[in-house]
């Protein structure tokens, strides 16, 4: 017994193996022992931070860059920690480790020793949003929906069965309450066979058979949730309205419900079998209430866009919000900080106030107030839940749309640039008219307005001077009108304290979700150390560029710019020659956004 004690004691952990490419964040597990391959130190690992790393990082790169292991591979001990704020990039045992403004969840990566009383898994679990493709075939089939062709996808035929599949919409289907939403509901994107009710178009609530159609949208790639109205307002029999108009279509995608207090009923992985979703559609209650449209949006913003809920980055978010009426709480606001993340709201209006009852209505405009753009794109107005089913082709086009999605998050709308302008004697009035000129061309590269890209301006010599902070000027015209009007200042060069004040008065005045973009133009040494202002201001989640001209010392350049310094730093001789650095430093500043992930 005992000889057999000791060999239970000194039973060998079995250690997983991950590939070099492996993410923290893809792996469930909050803590576990791995083995690293060798040839993990290649730049094609992306890793951000440093000693602590965000958990879209490489987790073999970032043990390379810690030092517990190098090229040839070996063990090591992660563990999953909260999110952080500043990820500092850095060289370090030949791996260079990229910046990050902020990441929601991190890691720290040790020594592949097991801690005492800790019990590590032999098989890693991964998350994964990945949905299967399915190729086209010869016949090929679109949904149909009440009366209409519902293009989202190619049907391939196999043998006696069709079978749909979707592009990944995690669609959620939410009812509005008073006190917010909850109770999620969904399905994985898989491939499920239609059944032969599913190919029968809806005509009120009473089902007839479908027709084949040869149209398709295989190229639709959104994330897709939908807000359905759940109140009173709009009876038992027009819910009931909404609840069929979905149930088809959920077969092989996500759906939700609301409550007073948002909690998790079940997640988007629950059911694979399309019977169960449209017995589950159908379970969902009229919970009753007002259609508080504000605070469902809240919720969608801070809990579904999220990786956990199936978003994939790089597609379109979308929310179309489907209301009774009118909205019984306000949205606007709800509704800028969702388009700030990136999300593209629709609003689906069914009877619509009367001209005598819009002095009941909240907000008035609601609908200008919560769309990406006022132009009827992100609106349509149903005169009747009967002629709802009317809609649903028009709206689907405008949701794959993806050219004129414009509150998604590109580089040219999501960040706050700051500009600091060196206006020491050197410079002279001519040549300062010249940066303000290549300040103005860089600006007006990007799409500007109160969600989108703002712009803010410091000028400097011994003394600092702001010029117009981010909430200035919402306009691209405004904005180019003040760079002219900036007036020449005149005198000696302390660079250092320029970049400590523009972090103070512009950075620290950015919102939360904006990438925050420093671009200083200098045309000599400065009188003070740029050192440490500059390594704070990375800490706080800027990123530098310099742009020496002249007299600017290199040297100085390359410490003011974010890591890697040769990629965020550029000299000229001449100022008439500062036009050439326009496209270098915009298309830097979009591959750099194109590489980095969003929450």
């Amino acid at each position: 017994a005992k000889e057999a004690t000791k060999k239970i004691k000194k039973a060998k952990l079995y250690v997983p193996q991950i590939d070099c490419d492996a993410k923290a964040g893809k792996i469930i597990n909050p803590e576990f022992i791995a083995k690293c391959p060798p040839g993990c130190q290649d730049v094609k690992y992306r890793v951000y931070g440093t000693d602590i790393y965000a958990s879209f990082s490489s987790v073999c790169g970032a043990a390379i860059h810690s030092g517990i292991i190098d090229n040839t591979g070996g063990k090591i001990l992660v563990q999953k920690v909260a999110g952080h704020a500043g990820y500092r990039g850095s060289f370090s045992n030949g791996v260079r480790s990229l910046s990050l403004p902020r990441w929601r969840e991190s890691f720290l990566v040790s020594e592949g020793k097991p801690r005492k009383g800790v019990t590590y898994p032999s098989t890693l679990e991964y998350s994964s949003s990945k949905s299967t493709a399915v190729k086209p075939g010869k016949n090929t089939w679109a949904l149909v929906l009440p009366g209409t062709t519902l293009e989202v996808t190619q049907v391939e035929k196999k043998s006696s069965q069709d079978v749909i599949s979707v592009p990944c919409f995690p669609l959620i289907f939410t009812s509005l309450r008073p006190q917010g939403v909850g109770q999620w509901l969904g399905a994985p994107c898989t491939h499920t066979p239609l059944s032969p009710r599913a190919r029968q178009p809806l005509e009120d609530l009473n089902p007839k058979p479908l027709e084949a159609t040869s149209q398709g949208n295989p190229s639709c790639k959104v994330d897709l949730s939908f807000l359905m109205d759940g109140s009173w307002s709009i009876g038992k029999r027009r819910f009931q309205l909404q609840k069929q108009f979905l149930s088809n279509v959920a077969q092989a995608l996500g759906i939700g419900s609301a409550g007073d207090d948002p909690s998790t009923e079940f997640n988007l992985k629950t059911y694979a079998n399309p019977k169960d979703l449209r017995n589950a559609i159908e379970k969902i209650p009229q919970k009753g209430g007002l259609s508080n449209v504000g605070k469902a949006l809240s919720f969608v913003n801070k809990n579904f866009f999220s990786d956990a809920n199936g978003n994939r980055g790089g597609a379109p978010n979308v929310v179309v919000v489907m209301v009774d009426g009118w909205p019984t709480d306000r949205v606007e606001e709800a509704s800028r900080l969702a388009r700030e993340s990136g999300i593209n709201i629709f609003f689906v209006t069914i009877e619509a106030a009367a001209e005598n009852e819009k002095q009941n209505v909240i907000e008035p405009n609601f609908v200008d107030k919560a769309v990406c753009r006022t132009n009827g794109f992100y609106s349509i107005s149903v005169p009747s839940w009967f002629g709802l089913h009317k809609i649903v082709q028009p709206l689907v086009k405008r949701v794959c749309d993806t050219d004129r999605l414009v509150c998604s998050k590109t580089c040219l709308n999501s960040a706050d640039i700051g500009f600091v302008i060196d206006g020491s004697s050197s410079v002279g009035t001519g040549n300062f008219r010249t940066v303000l000129q290549f300040v103005a061309n860089i600006s007006k590269e990007f799409e500007i307005s109160d969600t989108d890209t703002r712009i803010g301006a410091v000028q400097y010599t011994y003394e600092q001077r702001l010029e117009f902070s981010f909430d200035k000027y919402s306009t691209k015209q405004d904005v180019l009108s003040a760079i002219k009007r900036i007036s020449y200042w005149s005198g000696g060069t302390s660079t250092g304290a320029a970049i400590s004040y523009t972090s103070e008065q512009l950075f620290t005045k950015s919102k939360p979700n904006k990438r925050k973009i420093m671009i200083l133009i200098t045309d000599g040494r400065s009188y003070d150390d740029v050192r440490v202002p500059a390594m704070t201001a990375h800490q706080n989640g800027v990123i530098a560029y310099s742009i020496g001209v002249a007299w600017a010392a290199q040297d100085e350049l390359e410490a003011i710019a974010t890591d890697p310094d040769k990629e965020h730093s550029f000299f000229v001789d001449e100022f008439d020659n500062l036009y050439q650095f326009v496209n270098p430093l915009i298309q830097n500043i979009c591959t750099e956004f194109n590489s980095q992930p969003r929450n």
